[in-house]
């Protein structure tokens, strides 16, 4: 469950801590005075996509963290290398004003990503617009499968189906009228004639232009090993630092056996002398290797020349080009045996298409099997949501398979008796959108290991009765998992087991909300001012007693 939110400079929030219980919590206060913030800040720290525009005014960042007690081993958890110490879990969430994030688990950096898959199988939050989710028929199957965990069907489904498609594909590749495939047949042989005939070979152009740098500086090559071989070696008539270095040494030769120090310069003056006498024999083995042909050169032209306007079609170097010359023989091939290869993927096609209809069978199976247990929940939950008269029912369609199968599904209800079943987009009021999307909800979270459920004003369109059931219902809920509830109800925040309230004031020019935790006197004062408005009287003290009272006698009935 979580146990404390930490929240520093989300929106009119400077600082608050909220030391949530077990059960059943509600958070009551003005309008506008920061609740659906606090809710804000909790989307925050489970990874929810955020907004800049959510820091304080004159902050550099926000910051908001949230403890999470009665962890258990989260698949997720595991696979980053994290546990929860004890059963405890730490969220950290940094928002900078550059729209850059600070994300961390236990004190360990992690992503958005990871800190929103962790978070989203610890605290499911049920926004007050969530009810609208009913009118989009194409969420009805995500609810069903969700309730029936067909994963497996349609898994396997899929594959099949990705399958089929992936052969549909090809099949439509190799659709064309004899017009287009004739000229694609001549394109596609100018292409590997030139390309052929180019006989290229992978490398040859960083070969190529590095002989041809050579040759055409071929003047200034000769030149300077000329020049060097002669500073080395002298003219015809000797002399040269090779000849030099030689001298140097036989002068020394006389005197080296007579001090040390005479001896290690001569033996350093042979050093010198082979030295430069291998860089001479260098210079005259390239001097005589050279063979500056002006017609290799203008052949080397040529073919740079050709290499170039291959590339400007082809490709930018000679491994890209040869290629795209293979794909071209390929295409080739296959427009060539077009009639064979349409033959066969047919019958791969008609093959894939049974194991659909297969796969696609078993998912629609599994799928209605669900769907009457889910009809059956559903209505027992809007009897004790003060609904008993309306029907609930979840109706089949057929539809040509596509990535999620071949049903059509579609939630259906009648608010009245008498009347015949509608889809719910055409009959439902805010206030049943409201109750059918709490019990929908409710019969989902109980095979779900979250341990926290978060209601952002469930109670829109809802008063009187159907209110009381509504508070009933969460009080059933919190139960077996923790609840928190933003509410406007004096029902629903006389059902809780902890009150807080959300209140607005001013400090210092500068707006600030705080998040109280009432006791039962304060609890009083806040019903008498959810019922009654700005103006408590004694009356209206009593009757939050009275709402106090019979809320604490129900939930020990329960």
């Amino acid at each position: 469950m979580l146990q404390l939110l930490h929240i520093e400079n989300i929106a009119v929030i400077e600082e608050a801590d909220i030391a949530f219980d077990g059960g059943f919590n509600a958070l009551t206060g003005e309008t506008g005075a920061g609740k659906s913030i606090v809710i804000d800040a909790m989307g925050a720290v489970l990874g929810q996509r955020t907004s800049r525009d959510l820091i304080r005014t004159g902050a550099a960042k926000a910051f908001v963290s949230a403890v999470f007690t009665g962890v258990p081993a989260l698949p997720a958890l595991a696979e980053c290398g994290l546990a929860p110490e004890e059963g405890e879990l730490l969220l950290q969430r940094e928002i900078y004003a550059d729209g850059k994030n600070a994300c961390r688990i236990s004190g360990k950096p992690v992503t958005v990503a990871l800190l929103r898959r962790i978070g989203s199988a610890l605290l499911n939050i049920h926004g007050q617009h969530d009810g609208q989710q009913l009118l989009d028929e194409e969420q009805h199957g995500a609810y069903l499968d969700s309730f029936g965990h067909v994963e497996g069907y349609l898994e396997t489904y899929a594959a099949c189906y990705s399958a089929m498609e992936a052969t549909r594909k090809k099949l439509r590749a190799l659709e064309m009228d004899e017009s287009e495939k004739a000229r694609r047949v001549d394109s596609l042989n100018f292409q590997i004639n030139e390309l052929e005939r180019a006989q290229l070979k992978p490398g040859e152009e960083e070969a190529l232009l590095q002989r041809r740098n050579l040759l055409r500086n071929s003047e200034r090559f000769m030149s300077s090993i000329q020049g060097a071989l002669w500073s080395l070696t002298g003219g015809d008539d000797g002399g040269g630092a090779v000849s030099a270095l030689q001298e140097a040494g036989s002068a020394l030769a006389g005197v080296r056996g007579l001090d040390e120090q005479f001896s290690q310069l001569q033996e350093r003056l042979e050093g010198l002398y082979s030295e430069a006498y291998d860089v001479a024999e260098t210079l005259r083995d390239l001097e005589g290797s050279f063979d500056f042909s002006p017609r290799e050169l203008d052949e080397l032209e040529g073919r740079a020349d050709l290499l170039y306007r291959l590339k400007k079609k082809y490709g930018p170097t000679v491994e890209e080009m040869l290629e795209y010359l293979e794909h071209c023989r390929e295409e080739l091939d296959q427009i060539s045996f077009a009639a064979d290869t349409a033959a066969r993927l047919e019958k791969e096609l008609a093959k894939e298409r049974r194991q659909v209809e297969k796969a696609a069978g078993l998912l629609s199976g599994a799928r209605k099997a669900a769907a009457k247990d889910l009809e059956l929940r559903i209505q027992d939950e809007l009897r004790q949501l003060d609904m008993p008269k309306v029907r609930f029912a979840i109706c089949f369609g057929e539809k040509e398979p596509d990535a999620t199968g071949i049903d059509v599904i579609r939630f259906l209800m009648s608010a009245n008796v008498g009347e015949e079943l509608r889809p719910i987009n055409k009959v439902a009021s805010g206030g049943e959108l409201a109750r059918i999307m709490l019990a929908l909800k409710n019969v989902l979270a109980e095979n779900e290991t979250i341990g926290t459920l978060v209601f952002d004003e469930v109670d829109t369109g809802v008063s009187g009765r159907a209110a009381q059931k509504v508070a009933a219902k969460l009080a059933q809920v919190s139960r077996r998992k923790q609840v928190l509830c933003v509410t406007h109800l004096p029902q629903l925040a006389a059902m809780a087991d902890t009150h807080f309230c959300v209140e607005k004031g001013e400090k210092r020019g500068r707006t600030f909300t705080h998040v109280l935790r009432l006791d039962r006197e304060q609890r009083k004062l806040e019903l008498a001012r959810l019922t009654g408005g700005e103006k408590v009287t004694p009356a209206m003290l009593a009757g939050a007693e009275e709402l106090i009272a019979s809320a604490e006698e129900y939930k020990e009935s329960i």
